[in-house]
């Protein structure tokens, strides 16, 4: 007697546990699951967060800020810790690939040139989507930058919690189930789209299929998840550093055409 299968079970659980003579490893959807409660759960406490903050003196504006940084950062920081349990535990979870995995050195070397290719990437993205009228910029990442000058520890949450969480979801699981079961183009376009909803920027939906691509390459090509969360990682930490500091960027700029005009001055002189 034959069982059937159930097409939606085997997306997201082939290869995701263990097999026993019990039931497989329900890892994945746990992964998600955790993914979910850390987008939403900050909601319930937005109220009372924001009223003791308001307590303490702080404008509404810091207040604002003070709470979705710290929100974000406790959320994160808590579904990262369940979610590498979950998966330490799981040690069938990230063999979905067949054939070598690439040595960790040449997955580290990898993950930080798939960090240049996101840059050369994204500015092809942007300068394509400013071409047809979409206006650059993030507004998710000027958000983020604000919220992070009131509370500094959200930085972990940006540059660490985040893109481990978004690559164990958007690359392990979703890229990860659609590539065994359709096709990498597939897989992709669809993990891009669900990152930009997640996001909730559709008019950089090129920008974030540009990203989402050099990510699966990334892992397809070195057959291990450290590649891509190296150089989403890596790619967090720039912008940030980047916008944190762009008032001293802009005067370094002055400075240096102050001077070639000086020189210029010197010159004819």
């Amino acid at each position: 007697m034959t069982t059937k299968k159930n097409p939606v079970k085997d997306l997201f659980f082939k290869n995701s546990g263990t097999k026993t003579k019990k039931k497989p490893k329900k890892t994945s959807l746990y992964v998600l699951l955790i993914f979910i409660a850390i987008q939403f759960s900050p909601i319930l406490f937005l109220t009372t967060t924001y009223d003791y903050f308001i307590a303490q003196g702080l404008e509404p504006d810091v207040a604002q800020a003070a709470t979705s940084g710290w929100l974000i950062f406790i959320a994160m920081g808590i579904g990262f810790a369940i979610a590498m349990f979950v998966v330490f535990r799981d040690k069938k979870f990230f063999d979905i690939w067949k054939g070598k995995k690439l040595s960790m050195g040449w997955t580290i070397l990898w993950g930080i040139f798939g960090f240049l290719l996101l840059l050369i990437g994204q500015s092809l993205a942007a300068l394509i989507e400013f071409a047809i009228g979409i206006e650059p910029g993030s507004e998710n990442t000027s958000n983020l930058v604000s919220i992070v000058e009131v509370v500094p520890a959200a930085v972990f949450a940006v540059v660490l919690f985040g893109p481990v969480m978004e690559e164990l979801v958007f690359r392990r699981v979703i890229f990860g189930s659609l590539n065994q079961t359709t096709n990498f183009w597939i897989a992709t376009a669809v993990s891009a789209i669900v990152f930009a909803i997640v996001h909730m920027e559709f008019a950089h939906i090129l920008l974030y299929f540009t990203t989402g691509l050099i990510l699966a390459f990334l892992y397809q090509k070195t057959k291990r998840l450290l590649a891509p969360i190296i150089a989403h990682i890596l790619l967090n930490g720039y912008v940030m550093v980047i916008q944190l500091n762009m008032d001293k960027i802009n005067r370094f700029i002055e400075r240096l055409e102050q001077l070639e005009q000086l020189q210029f001055i010197f010159h004819l002189l």
